[in-house]
């Protein structure tokens, strides 16, 4: 498989097969809201997107980066969203990076959202695919969290698994990390860099396409496409 790693602000084209990368915070947090029961995930372009869809449909839930804030339910935080019953709920995701590194490619074939999480199913996803690009949102490209984790998915998908722990120490040892750890940034819960840091916690892919004019994330099985839930067929 040929791979490719860019910036979102790199991407000159659309590709055929997108794999976006955030692991701290925002498809790991994607991936414990779909554990937790939801149904779909909206990925918002704008917080006053997300606002507007949350006013057109109380019934969703709401969540950004950062601080609680008024109008949104939730924060970016997988330690957060965890205890959070979304049995059968739509979610609403903004964030610094992750949404937009997605919303960068929905023109693509395939479209991938991945942490370590569910970094695994992502890679089965991806076998026998002749090229795919990741896209590394933190940091302009230069997240060493989203980057080693790129790196892992793509060697993993092309071959044996290669032994994680280097991608996860350089994981753990990132800008990111450090800063969830320090409290620098808000929204944080005292578990989400090992949260973050889980490899395989979850045995789906999730993956992202255009549906009635909204970019949405679901669970993804290769063998069923992205309408498929996690639950179904398990």
């Amino acid at each position: 498989m040929e791979t490719r790693f860019l910036a979102i602000g790199e991407l000159t084209d659309t590709p055929s097969v997108a794999v976006v990368i955030d692991v701290m915070r925002a498809f790991t947090t994607a991936a414990w809201a779909f554990a937790q029961g939801a149904e779909r995930i909206v990925l918002a372009g704008s917080l006053d997107e997300a606002l507007g869809l949350k006013g057109r449909h109380p019934c969703w839930v709401a969540l950004k980066d950062g601080a609680p804030a008024a109008g949104f339910d939730a924060v970016n935080s997988p330690g957060r969203i965890r205890g959070t019953d979304l049995a059968g709920r739509t979610v609403v995701q903004k964030t610094t990076a992750g949404t937009v590194g997605a919303l960068a490619v929905r023109g693509a074939d395939l479209v991938l959202c991945a942490s370590f999480v569910v970094a695994g199913a992502t890679a089965r996803a991806l076998r026998g695919r002749p090229e795919a690009v990741f896209v590394v949102t933190g940091e302009d490209g230069r997240a060493e969290e989203d980057l080693a984790c790129a790196q892992y998915i793509a060697r993993r998908a092309a071959g044996p698994a290669p032994d994680p722990s280097r991608y996860l120490r350089r994981a753990a040892g990132s800008t990111a990390a450090a800063e969830l750890a320090r409290g620098v940034r808000e929204g944080v819960h005292e578990d989400d860099v090992r949260l973050c840091l889980e490899l395989d916690r979850f045995p789906f892919a999730m993956a992202a396409a255009p549906e009635d004019g909204l970019m949405v994330l679901r669970p993804y099985r290769e063998a069923a496409g992205p309408g498929r839930s996690w639950g179904q067929g398990r």
